[in-house]
């Protein structure tokens, strides 16, 4: 009897020695290694417009009034803004003056154009265009006159500091020298190099 039980011991033993061999065998299993991808990248087609900019101008003008009230010239001037970027919408604020001589029919000279402007526009990335509308202020031979003007822009990014432009804005100026009904029109497009801030 003590024999059988000692082999039934011995065989308990063995059969557990290679139980547990046979688990320890388990954690041999091949670790299966995380696979590495590619991070994907959202192309951000936005821009950043925010900030300070100041630049020169230079252009042509076209008014056109009552009779005789008609003529055109080159203009030159500068410019200086700020812009907000909110993410696709700009959204900004510009003083600018142009200086020019447009002589109009010998009847007045029209002898630079000051604006107030306010500017709404899209960011495309490195191109932001925009409407913008605002104040402006004729200097003539015959004094100041207000009026109110309206257009579209555009500018480019060539670097984060220097961008290239043009505008096309519409003028409109009533009642010229306090005459009621002598309004005069006029048209300028500018070309306009700008520093960012």
């Amino acid at each position: 009897m003590k024999r059988s039980m000692k082999y039934t011991t011995l065989a308990a033993a063995a059969t557990f020695a290679m139980g547990g061999s046979a688990f320890a065998g388990s954690l041999e299993d091949p670790i299966v290694e995380p696979v590495m991808t590619a991070p994907v990248v959202v192309a951000d087609m936005g821009g950043n417009w925010t900030g300070f900019y100041t630049g020169l101008q230079l252009g042509y003008a076209d008014a056109d009034g009552q009779g005789a009230l008609d003529g055109d010239n080159g203009s030159y001037g500068f410019h200086a803004g700020y812009d907000y970027d909110f993410g696709k919408f700009v959204l900004g604020g510009e003083l600018d003056y142009d200086k020019t001589d447009i002589d109009l029919g010998g009847a007045a000279t029209i002898d630079s154009v000051a604006r107030a402007k306010i500017k709404g526009g899209y960011d495309l990335g490195n191109t932001l265009v925009y409407a913008t509308g605002g104040y402006a202020l004729a200097d003539t031979s015959g004094g100041d006159e207000d009026g109110a003007f309206y257009g579209i822009g555009m500018s480019y990014k060539v670097s984060e500091q220097y961008t290239v432009g043009a505008e096309l804005l519409e003028h409109r100026f009533t009642d010229l020298g306090g005459t009621a009904g002598n309004d005069l029109d006029a048209t300028t497009f500018t070309v306009r190099g700008s520093y960012r801030f």
